[in-house]
């Protein structure tokens, strides 16, 4: 995999195109998914596109795609003009942009699925369309995808990975930090998309590489989220103020995002979703779901795997327990806190 490259934000970009003179070629986009972070994402995306462009929104849930183009129609700074489609082919057929954020593999399988059966006839856009997926997924079945869609579209369309880092709070804020998968010729076109709905962008390689990046990511963050509640319940059975012992982790080497900013222990970080009944924060089913991912690429080139395993067998086992089913995942401090009993 080659190394991972920052792009800067297209500012340039975008205060170059008012002094062009050449009329500006108007963009289509479909945006399917309007999840936790799909519907922040789109709101983002649309509010940044200028005037004259078109945003069709699609969810299997309607009410939420539709309640998004109200929000987006009742803005006053302008943007995209947002309309709701009643399948993934209707909002797909005119785009020459779609971004897809989707639960989990299948739904991507099933959706491109459907995508391709109503589309594959239409003529060529002016060039060729581009998908963006973002969900995360295993690398597998994205590379199936993107085959899917190169066989049906017979090389008018590019399918491109694009995990993200951030969260909801990120989405909402338009702070994301997107892997990107993709041929690097894409690159350029598929900046400015992005950096609508995040401030950075990190190529990693040719289509999968991006979701590769994820899985490896999450997998560290799941084995150090463990190891941060482990080690502050240690802290405070041995007597330790628990803000004490954090600032005394985050001073020294044992310092990571799960000490500093995810900290487990309820009141040592007033904004962590601890501090906060568990609420809020990265969903301990989605930790799982990702944990399993990257069991399952793992598995699929013999690589064995030690602390993961133990990690997802934790998280499996946390994610069934009715303490901690929807609260964020850093809830299994709670799960070793019981079984060790209570108090110092």
């Amino acid at each position: 995999m080659s190394t991972a490259r920052a792009w800067r934000p297209a500012k340039a970009l975008a205060q170059r195109r008012s002094f062009s003179t050449t009329p500006r070629v108007l963009d289509n986009y479909a945006f399917i998914g309007l999840g936790r972070m799909g519907y922040q994402m789109a709101r983002n995306l649309q509010s940044k596109l200028p005037p004259g462009d078109t945003i069709r929104l699609y969810d299997i849930n309607k009410s939420a795609a539709e309640k998004l183009a109200e929000e987006m129609k009742a803005q006053q700074a302008g943007g995209a003009a947002p309309e709701v489609s009643t399948s993934v082919a209707d909002a797909a057929k005119e785009a020459d942009i779609v971004i897809s954020c989707l639960p989990e593999p299948q739904h991507v399988r099933s959706t491109y699925e459907a995508l391709l059966k109503g589309i594959a006839h239409l003529p060529p856009r002016p060039q060729p369309r581009l998908f963006i997926d973002s969900s995360t997924i295993d690398p597998h079945t994205s590379s199936t995808v993107r085959q899917r869609v190169e066989d049906k579209l017979a090389g008018q369309g590019h399918f491109v990975d694009a995990p993200m880092s951030g969260g909801v709070v990120g989405a909402a804020a338009g702070t994301l930090t997107f892997m990107l998968g993709s041929d690097k010729l894409l690159v350029s076109r598929l900046e400015p998309i992005l950096l609508r709905m995040g401030k950075r962008v990190l190529h990693c390689g040719p289509q999968t590489a991006g979701l590769a990046a994820k899985l490896a990511n999450n997998l560290l963050l799941g084995i150090q989220n463990i190891g941060t509640a482990e080690a502050m319940l240690l802290g405070v059975k041995l007597g330790l103020d628990p803000k004490v012992l954090a600032d005394v982790i985050n001073a020294s080497t044992g310092k990571c995002w799960a000490s500093e900013v995810n900290n487990p222990v309820p009141g040592v970080v007033p904004t962590a979703p601890a501090s906060l009944g568990y609420e809020g924060g990265f969903g301990i089913e989605l930790m799982l779901k990702d944990m399993k991912l990257a069991q399952d690429a793992a598995r699929r080139i013999d690589l064995e795997q030690t602390m993961a395993s133990k990690a997802l067998d934790l998280y499996e086992k946390a994610s069934k327990d009715a303490e901690c089913k929807g609260r964020d995942f850093s809830v299994v401090y709670q799960v070793f806190d019981k079984t060790n009993g209570q108090g110092p």
